[in-house]
């Protein structure tokens, strides 16, 4: 897809037109089996940000540069490497900073660190142990320590085939933020209790996906459309493990770009391709960046 909507045509004195770059982005459901059932892990972004504010969404966030190019990383990760991931996401190269970018938003935004030692997954049980990486994820979250530095202090890799790719969803034309993200599933490791950090997420839960399904439509539990069709599949699943094998069982996935269509009462209709009227939105969205 390009990475700017193309300009409409316009009068030669005219203004030049908005364009809104799409940035690459990772967002991962974490994922356990609970007593009713399986559940994921949703944060609540805070009601004063400029970007979804009150929604509930899944960690995830924007790939930064350093999740491309820091040198330390190809030393820390193991279990998939750039030319697996690349093909994955059918791209040329680069694919693995997708991975890299969904393991570090999981620890900044929910603390939970996907990551093993020479025991197994990283646990937080110990107070002490916990407190250090609470430090440690807020120095990584404010950009003074790289991820990779910090998993070679503590001795840790970074097991990327913990994650599954599920889904690739692009933001339409109109909103002033455009992303392309892909969405993975991980399930939540034992000794560590995701939590949200009270800047950026004001409240996290774990809940059942047909819960959230029932309080989103009461209107007390607010997700965007990529949120609530990415929880669809979770619905018909029983168990980590059944949505895991679900997962290492999808081949073709495509990248989905939800058109935008307002109604002549002002109704915001967000339709994907096969819906009635989606060729027709596409062709007359609205301007670039005048919606939020």
């Amino acid at each position: 897809m390009p990475d700017a909507v193309a300009p409409d045509a316009v009068a030669p004195d005219s203004p030049a037109p908005v364009e809104i770059p799409l940035r690459q982005a990772a967002t991962v459901m974490l994922v356990r089996d609970g007593d009713g059932g399986l559940e994921v892990f949703m944060l609540r972004r805070n009601p004063r940000s400029e970007f979804v504010p009150g929604q509930f969404v899944f960690p995830g966030g924007a790939v930064d540069a350093e999740d491309r190019e820091d040198p330390g990383l190809e030393s820390v990760c193991v279990g998939i490497d750039d030319a697996t991931a690349s093909a994955r996401i059918d791209v040329d190269h680069g694919g693995l900073a997708y991975w890299v970018a969904a393991v570090r938003e999981c620890f900044e935004e929910a603390g939970v660190l996907l990551a093993r030692n020479g025991g197994g997954h990283v646990s937080f049980d110990d107070p002490d142990t916990a407190a250090r990486f609470a430090a440690l994820r807020r120095e990584v979250h404010s950009g003074e320590l790289r991820l990779a530095q910090m998993c070679l202090d503590e001795g840790l890799a970074l097991e990327l085939d913990d994650l599954r790719y599920v889904s690739h969803w692009i933001t339409p034309v109109g909103p002033t933020r455009r992303f392309d993200t892909r969405f993975f599933i991980a399930h939540a490791p034992d000794g560590q209790e995701p939590l949200h950090d009270g800047s950026e997420t004001v409240e996290s839960t774990w809940i059942r996906p047909a819960d959230a399904f029932a309080q989103h439509a009461e209107g007390t539990f607010m997700m965007i459309f990529p949120t609530y069709k990415n929880l669809e599949p979770l619905l018909d699943v029983d168990t980590v493990a059944d949505l895991m094998a679900w997962a290492d069982g999808l081949d073709d996935i495509p990248a989905l770009l939800p058109a935008i269509a307002v109604t002549p009462d002002g109704e915001v209709l967000t339709l994907l391709p096969g819906d009635e009227g989606y060729d027709e939105a596409m062709a007359n969205p609205p301007p670039a960046g005048s919606m939020q």
